[in-house]
This record gives C-alpha cells, structure tokens and sequence, in this order.
C-alpha cells in the first residue's frame, strides 16, 4: 500500500513520507504508545510550519526565560523537545539543557534544527518518560514539557508514572514547568483557537475533529492541502493540578496564556508551575495563590471590611436562613450558624476548624455554647485583627486561636481536627479540589466536615455567571455536583446536602436593600466607587437566583 510521497520506480516502491495509521476507526485509538506512530517524517517536516518559530518567539516573549530564571533555574531537562524550539532558546539564554523526545523522527529534527538556529549541538535522549530515569542521568533544576505534550498520555497509570519519572530527575527544590491546551473550554463551550501565543503559523489550521471525555482528535491542515492527526486525552484543568499535587508536588500555579489572572474560558493554553521544594506548615500559611491573593486584597480593603462590618451582619457575614423576606440580616446569619451547629457533634473536647472564618462570629457561637476549642484560619489580616478583638472582649481568647492563612495550604497536622467548618469562603479559591484535600487532610477519622458555599446550580448555564464571576475575579464556581464527586472522591461518606437556594435572592437582595437604605450612613466610611460597584454586583447574585442558576445550602459530611 502506497503511503503519502510514494514513489514507483519500476516494480519497487520508495516510501518517502509513510502515512499515519489510525486503523479502521480512529476514534478508538486512545493508546499512549501509538503517538510515535503519529509523527510520522512528512508532518514533523511541517512542524515547524505550525509553530512558525519567528512569531512563536514574538508571541511568547521572555515568559518561560524570565519564570526560570525567578527560580534561580541552572540546568533544564526539555522532555518534549518536538522540532527543538525550546531546547534551543534556552541553550542561546544560556541555560545548561537536555533535549529528550520519545519520537526519534522529531529528534532528528530537532538536532538539525538546533544547527541551522545558531549552530547549537543538542544533547538529545530518546526516551520513553514511564523510564525517564532509566536513559538521563543526574538531576536538573528544572523540567519543561511543553507543546501540550501531556496529553499523549492516555492512562492515568502512564500519566502518575511519567510525572513521578519528573519528579525524581528534579534537583529537591526544583520546578516542573507542564502546558496543556484548555481543554475545559473545548469540552464545555466548543473550539475557538485563536493561534495568537502557540502555534503562529498562518496558513496552517489545527483544529478539533472529534472531542469527547476520553479522546480530543485534533486535525492539522498545511497549505499543500496535505492533512495529519493527532489523538490526545483532554486533561481538565483541575485534574492535571490534582495529579500533580499527588505525586508530591507542593505547590502549583497555573497560569493562562502566560497570565496570571484569567477567565475559564478564554486562554488557549494553560501552563502549571510545579514546586517540588518541601514547604513546612509555617512557610504555607504566608504564601497565597493568585486567587486567593486577590480576594486577601479584597478583604483587606477598608471599604470591603467597612461595608461588611455594617451591612453585612456584623460578627456573621454569610448567607443567612430568612424565615421572612424582611428579616433583619443578622439574626437570618445567625441562624444559619445555629443551623449547621446542630448537625455535628460537639462538646468541649472537640476541636473546630473553621477555614475562612472572617469575623470569627461561629467560633464565638460555638466557644460559647459547647466549651469546644475552634481555631480560625483566615486570609484578611483586617477581618482577623476584628476576630481577635471580639474575642478578646467576650472573654474567649482561651478557647479561639485565630491564624492568618490560606486553606489551600493549611498549616495544621494531619488529623488534628474532629470537625472542619467553613461558610461561604471556597469560592474565592482557584483551586477548590486542593482546599477540600486539606480538609480531609486535617479532619480526624470519623471527623466531620460542614460548610456552605454560594454554587452555580448543576444545570446552570455557565454563560449567565459571567457578570458574577467577573465582579469576584474568578474563572468558576463549585456546585452542588461537583462537591459530592470530589467529597466522596476523596473517601468521606454520608454526603449530605440541604438545600436552600431560595435564600440566594432573598438574601442578596436584603443586603441591596439595606446598602440603598443606609447609603448616606455609610458613604463617609466606605467610598462611593465601592458602593456603586456593590450594588451592581448584589443585583447580579438576586437575579442569578431567582433565574436558578446559583444554589446554596448546607453540605454535611464524614470521614
């Protein structure tokens, strides 16, 4: 069978370029190790077409240059080198580098590429990355898997074994630098590639063919009307950070189209900075995401802490249980409280955590009426030095610690805890998964965990959250499916969830009311930027749940 460039020369056949091979039905080729079969020499010779090495350059700027070198970053171990053309800018940066490949045709290239591009030998390693350790020796600073090489792999078995073959071949406080394309975006709203940071190439479209939860078959397209495939797994956002915070990673950020802050939907790209530094429990609670950086600066704020403190509720800002639409805020917040309080055991051996914990008005409700010792952990340092002041005047400081940190690191021991609790705080995190991993970190077996959290509804059209998310700097909400699936996930049991999604509006939209009533009252404490921006976000919370596409109610669940 003639393959793409075949050639007859009399009753021989010279194959220039074979063909991909994808068998009667590629839609079921989900297999790791057919990606070398994949790249094949005709498109690896118009790889480089694709990324278009000039504009590439361009579009990414100093990014990963600058990233590498914030970390004090010496020797690099490019692990998917493709065509060369980051092996190659980081030798002209004058990083030590490493250049490995499992396809041994995109290392030819490479090598000749790494010649043409400023006559630069690449070290290059054929290698499989399920054995990396087995064909590089020595350790690095840093490894790079870049090109949204990843998603080659089609097992989660192939993928924790690769990024523990990464893992061991860093040096211990080195970084793992991995991209993927958003596939979360793909999946959830459809293709949009804009080709203005990756693959720069003009006359070249790649684009998906076929996509479900298993396979994203992607089809490249050149100007010589000639057409190849890849098969790839759409790793999700939130599963790739999973992984790689099990393998042991300690710390990861990710970024979009080299940004730090970015709505779900609109990179192309995602790009994960791994630490594999060990950071201890008093070096965890100073460092904050980026998501949780900016609600801590919210927070901070005098306007938010003022407008909370007199609006809000007072010592409970959160969501309140009304019993009547004109009920006063404070006593619905409290009730609330009351509410979660007589679904956990509690006595004055128990120990609380209460992650977010803002002005720390449960923990006194619970110091108080069950003797228990609570600590409040909490990302505002002006929320916390209140806490601590109302603690201290109600006599309770023997009972409440409070600490300043982010619970996406908490710094406390395994199975410290018997009950964490936690109020409409999760949702300023950009790493939910990670915060519910540390819960169940800290909880002691048989603990219990209780919270509430503003959620989109299950069946809520991600679209109409956009004024919300927009006003809270976030890229999504949690919702009611998705902390049922990771809380029993992660092994606890029971799931209880009461449902209270009237109270959205009805609550939202007392706070409107009582912001409109006392404007003038408030206006010399908090600015009227602030207030203008409130109550245009408070609208956005009433009519995303009288539409029902925001829920809230109280999650119960155990070890």
């Amino acid at each position: 069978m003639k393959g793409v460039g075949a050639v007859d020369k009399g009753e021989f056949q010279i194959e220039a370029h074979p063909a991909q091979e994808f068998g009667p039905d590629p839609l079921t080729v989900r297999d790791t190790d057919h990606y070398t079969n994949e790249y094949v020499k005709g498109f690896v010779e118009k790889w480089d077409e694709l990324i278009d090495w000039k504009k590439r350059y361009a579009s990414e700027g100093s990014f990963f240059i600058d990233l590498l070198r914030s970390y004090g970053v010496k020797s690099v171990l490019d692990v998917a080198t493709g065509t060369g053309f980051h092996s190659v800018r980081l030798i002209e940066e004058g990083f030590d580098t490493v250049s490995v490949d499992g396809s041994a045709e995109m290392l030819a290239k490479a090598f000749e590429n790494g010649l043409a591009y400023g006559g630069h030998i690449l070290r290059v390693v054929h290698a499989d990355w399920r054995w990396l350790n087995k064909d590089v020796h020595g350790q690095f600073d840093a490894v790079v898997c870049l090109g949204n090489s990843f998603t080659h792999l089609f097992s989660e078995q192939d993928r924790r074994k690769a990024l523990a073959e990464f893992y061991a071949v860093l040096k211990h406080d080195g970084i793992l630098i991995l991209d993927q394309r958003n596939y979360d975006a793909i999946l959830d709203n459809g293709f949009s590639g804009k080709h203005t940071y990756y693959y720069c190439g003009e006359e070249v479209t790649a684009e998906p063919e076929y996509i479900d939860e298993g396979l994203a078959r992607f089809r490249y397209r050149f100007p010589d009307n000639s057409q190849y495939h890849l098969n790839m797994f759409p790793l999700r956002k939130d599963y790739t950070r999973r992984l790689l915070q099990e393998v042991g990673f300690q710390r990861v950020e990710t970024y979009g189209d080299f940004q730090e802050t970015f709505k779900a939907d609109e990179p192309d790209f995602l790009i994960h900075v791994a630490e594999k530094r060990y950071i201890g429990a008093e070096e965890r609670s100073t460092r904050y995401s980026t998501a949780v950086n900016v609600a801590r600066d919210y927070y901070n704020s005098d306007d938010a802490d003022n407008f909370y403190y007199s609006i809000w509720g007072g010592e409970d800002i959160h969501i309140g249980l009304y019993e009547r639409a004109d009920e006063d805020i404070a006593i619905a917040s409290r009730r609330t409280v009351e509410r979660m309080a007589a679904k956990i055991g509690v006595s004055s051996s128990t120990r609380v955590l209460d992650i977010g914990s803002g002005y720390g008005g449960a923990a006194r409700y619970l110091a108080k009426t069950f003797g228990c010792r609570v600590t409040c952990l909490n990302l505002s340092e002006v929320e916390n030095d209140r806490n601590r002041r109302f603690t201290a005047e109600q006599g309770l400081t023997d009972l409440i610690e409070v600490v300043d940190g982010s619970f996406e690191d908490l710094p406390f021991d395994d199975n410290e805890f018997d009950v964490v609790w936690s109020q409409d705080a999760m949702l300023h995190s950009g790493d939910r998964v990670r915060v519910l991993q540390e819960v169940v970190r800290v909880l002691k077996p048989k603990g219990e965990f209780v919270f509430t959290d503003p959620m989109a509804a299950d069946d809520c059209d991600k679209a109409a959250l956009k004024p919300i998310l927009d006003r809270l700097h976030l890229d999504s909400m949690g919702s009611p499916g998705f902390y049922r699936a990771e809380l029993g996930r992660l092994g606890l049991a029971r799931i209880e969830f009461e449902d209270h999604s009237e109270q959205i509006a009805t609550h939202y939209g007392r706070v409107l009311e009582e912001t409109e009533r006392r404007h003038s009252e408030i206006s010399g404490k908090v600015s009227e930027s602030y207030l203008t921006r409130m109550k245009i976000g408070l609208k956005n919370w009433v009519e995303g749940g009288r539409a029902g596409n925001l829920t809230w109610g109280i999650f119960h669940a155990r070890a």
